[in-house]
């Protein structure tokens, strides 16, 4: 009589699982990050556009609304003070440029003393903001 004495497996960690989970976490935190980057400026009603990009390395966020009033990172700001409040903001972190978020109805003269604040400032990497525009 032959009697079969089987050896005793290892325990294994099957890796597929795993590697499932991990890009689960991935696609999770890369949505989490895009979501929070971009709802930074105030409600405006933006200009439409068909090519327009977001730029996610800007962090700085300025909003001006359709009746002159700026907000920098939704904090009021008169605009002979916006360029000292942005060189005071651009050095305390690492803000490297600005999201401008400017109403449609915003007079053009006006978006443009607000740009040359920014640039007093010294920040020369500036992105207009605008919604896509879904033409059929």
């Amino acid at each position: 009589m032959k009697i079969n004495t089987q050896t005793a497996r290892k325990p294994r960690i099957e890796m597929l699982p795993l590697i499932d989970i991990v890009f689960l976490l991935l696609v999770f935190f890369i949505y989490a990050m895009l979501s929070m980057a971009v709802h930074r400026g105030l409600p405006v009603e933006l200009p439409t556009s068909t090519t327009a990009k977001i730029d996610k390395h800007l962090v700085l966020s300025v909003s001006v609304k359709s009746d002159g009033t700026i907000y920098v990172d939704k904090e009021e700001v008169p605009l002979d003070s916006l360029s000292e409040t942005l060189k005071r903001r651009a050095q305390s972190g690492k803000e490297s440029g600005v999201l401008l978020f400017g109403d449609r109805n915003l007079p053009y003269q006006r978006l443009f003393r607000v740009l040359d604040e920014i640039r007093k400032a010294g920040l020369h990497r500036i992105s207009l903001q605008a919604e896509v525009d879904q033409q059929p």
